[in-house]
């Protein structure tokens, strides 16, 4: 069975680039274009009036956008479009750059003097849900224990914004954070249902979700796992069939 078309938004301030991305991908097979922009009020504005059909599944970002910053707008993006996939690229690599694009929730992040080959193959990774960014944390230990170490004491220790405002990414949806503090506080699915105003089938269906993405077994696992990282608070401040604020 082929391959499914990787819908792509390329976001870059320098047209020349953008034209060589098209004419790199187009001798890829499984690639469709479907749209370009200057910087990312103008990404914003072009994700928000984008027809179904078009939804990009993957969008390619410069670290160094005019009016608003590569991260700023993969933060923004990973908030609103989370079925949208962030490949990060720069005109130089960094330990700093590459551990602010995963903060930001990007899936993957290289320099520009990346081989068309090896781009087509990231973006095909990350439009299957993958994280490429893991490749360059081995290969870079100072970055994988910078990471590990804030990850290790985020339930102790508050990490404090920067002057971008980035927080720590999560890849779960803001309803599966919410399921899995209903599952933290004790809740069966059907409180869960009641509470959220969902179907008890949905709240399996985003269970499922949740473990796939953690790649855990089950759902003990997946509430300590997110407790540790902060991403849930303790089961102590949300009560049993609580309804939401």
């Amino acid at each position: 069975m082929a391959n499914p078309t990787v819908k792509l938004l390329i976001v870059d301030d320098h047209p020349l680039f953008r034209q060589g991305v098209r004419w790199a991908l187009s001798q890829e097979p499984g690639f469709q274009i479907v749209g370009e922009a200057a910087n990312g009020e103008e990404a914003l504005r072009w994700l928000a009036q984008v027809e179904p059909n078009l939804e990009p599944n993957v969008m390619l970002i410069d670290l160094n956008l005019p009016r608003m910053s590569g991260l700023e707008l993969t933060r923004q993006v990973r908030r609103q479009y989370a079925g949208i996939a962030v490949v990060m690229l720069s005109m130089h690599e960094s330990d700093e750059a590459a551990f602010n694009a995963l903060r930001a929730g990007a899936a993957a992040y290289r320099s520009k003097d990346i081989k068309p080959a090896a781009l087509a193959d990231i973006i095909r990774r990350v439009a299957r849900g993958e994280y490429v960014i893991n490749d360059m944390l081995m290969e870079e230990p100072r970055i994988a224990s910078r990471i590990l170490s804030q990850f290790r004491n985020l339930p102790e220790v508050q990490i404090p914004d920067d002057t971008l405002g980035l927080q720590i990414f999560t890849p779960l949806s803001e309803r599966e954070i919410e399921v899995l503090e209903r599952i933290a506080a004790g809740n069966s699915n059907k409180e869960i249902a009641d509470a959220l105003g969902i179907s008890a089938q949905t709240v399996k269906n985003h269970i499922s979700s949740i473990l796939r993405k953690l790649s855990l077994n089950d759902r003990t696992q997946a509430v300590i796992f997110a407790l540790r990282r902060g991403w849930i608070e303790t089961p102590q401040q949300i009560q049993p069939g609580e309804p939401e604020n």
